[in-house]
């Protein structure tokens, strides 16, 4: 069986040998991408290139990009754990030509990869092309015969990146899974039904034309290629099993949730919730990697939902605590190998994690109180029926899942109006539906604010002050007084201390107040144009426009950001004087719980280079440097040496902040009077985020104070478990360690001495099948390295021979084959003898002509295929 490691690594790996860059997965967040709520196939990160936007130092690339399709235009959310192949989180094998080989080549690429290097069966493969496009039809036939190359339309076979832009035909590969899997549809055909029996492989993408605003599409100067091909499909297939949840990237995580829940998982219906906690886990790991944290808007709240999905379906197994956060370290054991930066990120994604689930559970615990309440007081009444409307109240403002309320309503002998409730839901829909078509993108929003003059913006040296109320947008209905509190409302002053957010630096939170009302604002924006502009809801009272008002931000909040905000300067110096002066910033992002600051640098960081930043950070800190900032032309700040981030747009006229004589960039943040009131940084994480990128994250002020005291915490409790103190832990790990390493000496001695004598056994069972020794016999081995030792010590003992050795373990049954190199050069092949072994006892496997390994699914069935080893050589002697 082929691992998903191996598959990754052989795709990566064949086209690096046809002269591809290998190129790291970007971020699920994509970088600079609005229309995107997450990364959702590999070429995302090359979107400019394709566009004509930006150059690379080459021409070909290919990648293995982490995938997420959860939210948006891509959404497999509610497709996930009801069919074999539908996931929110994925990988996605590609490759890329940015004007340099085209069709002809993708195609002979592709071919050669699946039958040459993955040894897919030629005859089990087809294709479908676009209809109208002859130039791949011809050239498939070079591989296939006409009637496995499908001919299909614009829906399935050409692809557009947009409205306009570059677009083309593409062909798609598929293979025939066989007849046992055909479906009940009158034509069970490529192209006729969408059933399993055909599983799509692989998408090729021919980019060769650019169409206009009119539709017409002109053939670019430099068509391109951008195929891709889900890991997790592939594996289905190499490793002889039906559904991606049977694969090594999901059935381990699977057996976990067994072993949690003390409950069998079945491939059915019943095994719904363990298929969805399974995908969901690896979307919430690499989220929250990815500095994706559970909120209300956007890719935040597509993650909550997928958490609480997740939890809900949990509830279901009987898991009543916190259990996903327990789940995180499966995933990270089973992913880190192809993403190292897991295991770093592993504390905080938990913590994240378990504290979303206690705050579901809680939003649980009070519908079940509701719930209960109204049951009680229905069933004094004699009702039968809980009403659609409480049900939907528990649904739409505690969470409460209605198929729970159901549940419970059946076990008190009710049932619920789910009609009501349904009506209530679409009802919902439709405002959300109107209330998303009432709001402005940011470009329609400037154009309505633009008769408006520029905010003047205090918040530098004020915290709050004096305002007028300039302009009131409800939805998209311009008001001149509001006193709506269920909706989102937009408030511009002529002046106001709230920062919006520019450079990575989120906007302030506060309060908009007079003693008539009270406008609570959760972020700050603005236009490009300058116009400040405050989303919240009004609280109490009503607005108006003219209104005098008070605007006050939250200011222990904005006093983190600013601290997390000067630490990010002093952190970009550091790293120029311990890395080199080729660091840049690249993107950051500052809040008042941490810093993320990504920038430039081609290998991961030391821990002595750590150390060294770190210490440089603090240093300046200590000594408690003056924080000064002035106005000034950027030609001058050019001059004067200041840093200046490549891919920012600056005005003629710019604002300088300096740390001392230690650091200078050009800034419109908030920050720090001095370095002393940042108190102490700490980097928590560095990991790559993409080919030649790094990112750290850091914690300052009072939540380092808070990540020192978890930490502290736990060396005290792993100081007590090994009953030592902490000064001394280090010295007791050693020393447990050492001893650790003894007995698994000794073990490995005992378990040699033990397979020693159990191959001389195996040895007398030999037996010659016309001439030719071969022994097929059940060993006590555990693993599959066991039985490969045995197999080798055997071939040495026999000297010429087929070794057939089967073993059970967990309930599963281990095959290994090994042939001496006299057979195998007379036509005998491990791999072929396997395969027809492993079938009787419900697996599958391969491997080299000397040496192959398989499983299977039918303990009970091991002696059979044993014994059935004989006849299957005489059947191959036979054939050489």
């Amino acid at each position: 069986m082929m691992s998903s490691n191996e598959i990754r690594e052989k795709f990566l790996s064949y086209f690096e040998s046809k002269g591809h860059t290998r190129v790291e997965s970007s971020s699920l967040v994509p970088q600079n991408d609005p229309t995107l709520l997450f990364t959702n196939a590999g070429m995302n990160q090359f979107k400019d290139v394709f566009l004509g936007l930006k150059t690379l130092p080459y021409k070909r690339a290919v990648s293995c990009q982490k995938c997420v399709r959860a939210g948006g235009k891509h959404n497999d959310l509610e497709s996930v754990g009801r069919t074999a192949r539908h996931h929110t989180f994925f990988e996605m094998l590609g490759n890329f030509s940015f004007g340099d080989y085209f069709k002809k080549e993708a195609i002979a690429y592709a071919w050669e990869f699946l039958t040459d290097v993955l040894k897919l069966p030629k005859d089990q493969l087809w294709v479908s092309v676009f209809k109208e496009d002859e130039e791949a039809f011809q050239l498939w036939q070079a591989y296939l015969p006409k009637e496995r190359i499908v001919r299909l339309g614009e829906k399935d076979n050409f692809w557009s990146m947009g409205e306009t832009g570059p677009c083309g035909p593409c062909s798609e590969i598929y293979i025939d899974r066989g007849i046992e899997h055909k479906c009940d549809a009158e034509e069970c055909a490529l192209g006729k039904c969408d059933c399993d029996r055909w599983r799509e492989l692989w998408n090729l993408v021919f980019m060769q034309y650019n169409r206009d605003e009119n539709g017409v599409m002109t053939p670019l100067p430099k068509p391109s290629i951008d195929t891709g091909m889900g890991l997790e499909r592939i594996a289905t297939v190499m490793q002889g099993v039906y559904s991606n949840y049977d694969t090594d990237l999901l059935r381990p995580l699977i057996t976990f949730i067994e072993d949690m829940t003390k409950k069998e998982y079945k491939d059915n219906e019943q095994g719904f919730a363990f298929r969805v906690i399974a995908d969901h886990s690896r979307a919430i790991t690499f989220l929250i990697s990815d500095g994706v944290i559970p909120g209300n808007e956007g890719r935040n709240y597509v993650l909550r939902r997928i958490i609480r999905r997740a939890a809900r379906y949990g509830k279901e197994l009987g898991l009543n605590e916190p259990f996903l956060y327990k789940v995180v370290p499966k995933v990270v054991e089973l992913m880190k190998d192809a993403y190292p930066e897991l295991e770093k990120n592993m504390p905080y994604i938990q913590k994240v994690v378990k504290a979303e689930e206690e705050k579901f559970l809680e939003t649980l615990n009070d519908g079940l109180r509701i719930l209960r309440e109204n049951i009680e007081d229905l069933l004094k009444e004699n009702k039968k029926e809980i009403p659609g409307n409480i049900a939907f109240v528990l649904y739409d403002t505690y969470g409460f899942p209605i198929d729970l309320t159901c549940d419970i309503a059946q076990e008190n002998g009710m049932k619920v109006d789910i009609k009501t409730f349904e009506e209530l839901m679409n009802k919902q829909r439709e405002k959300a539906k109107a209330a998303r078509k009432s709001e402005y993108e940011i470009d329609e929003l400037a154009s309505v604010l633009s008769p408006l003059a520029p905010t003047a913006f205090v918040g530098y040296e004020n915290f709050e002050t004096e305002s007028q109320v300039q302009f009131i947008l409800a939805g998209k209905a311009a008001v001149e007084k509001c006193d709506d509190t269920k909706q989102d409302v937009i408030v511009v002053l002529d002046k106001t201390p709230f920062y919006a957010e520019s450079g990575g630096q989120v906007g302030d939170t506060g309060v908009i107040e007079n003693k008539d009302f009270l406008f609570k604002v959760t972020d700050t924006q603005k236009t490009p144009d300058g116009k400040i502009y405050h989303r919240g809801r009004i609280e109490r009272g009503s607005v108006s426009i003219g209104e005098k008002v008070t605007a006050k931000i939250d200011v222990e909040r904005r006093l983190n950001i600013s601290r997390n905000h000067s630490a990010t300067h002093l952190l970009h110096k550091a790293l120029k004087e311990v890395l080199g002066e080729h660091v840049n910033q690249s993107g950051s992002l500052v809040d008042e719980h941490k810093l993320r600051f990504d920038f430039s640098h081609f290998s991961s960081l030391t821990p002595d280079e750590i150390r060294q930043v770190e210490f440089k950070v603090n240093h300046v800190i200590l000594k408690n440097l003056p924080v000064s900032i002035y106005q000034t032309t950027l030609r001058e700040a050019r001059e004067q040496g200041v840093i200046a981030l490549f891919n920012e747009k600056y005005q003629e006229n710019v604002r300088v902040v300096c740390f001392g004589d230690y650091s200078k960039e050009l800034c419109g943040g908030t920050h720090v009077k001095s370095t002393g009131e940042i108190g102490l940084f700490k980097i928590i994480s560095e990991s790559s985020v993409g080919s030649g990128l790094r990112r750290i994250e850091g914690v300052c002020g009072f939540n380092l104070m808070n990540y020192l005291y978890e930490n502290l915490e736990i060396l005290d409790k792993a100081s007590k478990l090994l009953k030592t103190s902490p000064e001394e832990l280090l010295k007791k790990i050693d020393e447990l360690t050492g001893q650790l390493k003894e007995q698994e000496r000794m073990l490995e001695s005992l378990k040699q001495q033990l397979a020693n004598s159990e191959v001389e056994e195996i040895v007398q069972k030999v037996k010659p099948v016309n001439g030719i020794n071969v022994i097929s016999a059940r060993a006590n081995a555990k693993s599959i390295d066991d039985l490969r030792m045995m197999v080798d010590t055997l071939r040495q003992k026999i000297k010429t021979g087929i070794i057939v050795l089967g073993s059970c373990s967990d309930n599963k049954v281990l095959f290994v084959v090994g042939v001496t190199d006299d057979l195998t050069k007379k036509g005998y092949n491990a791999g072929e003898i396997i395969k027809k072994v492993a079938k009787i006892a419900g697996g599958g496997g391969g491997g080299r002509p000397d040496f192959a390994q398989a499983g299977g699914k039918n303990p009970d069935k091991l002696d059979e295929a044993l014994n059935a080893v004989f006849a299957i050589i005489e059947e191959l002697q036979n054939k050489i």
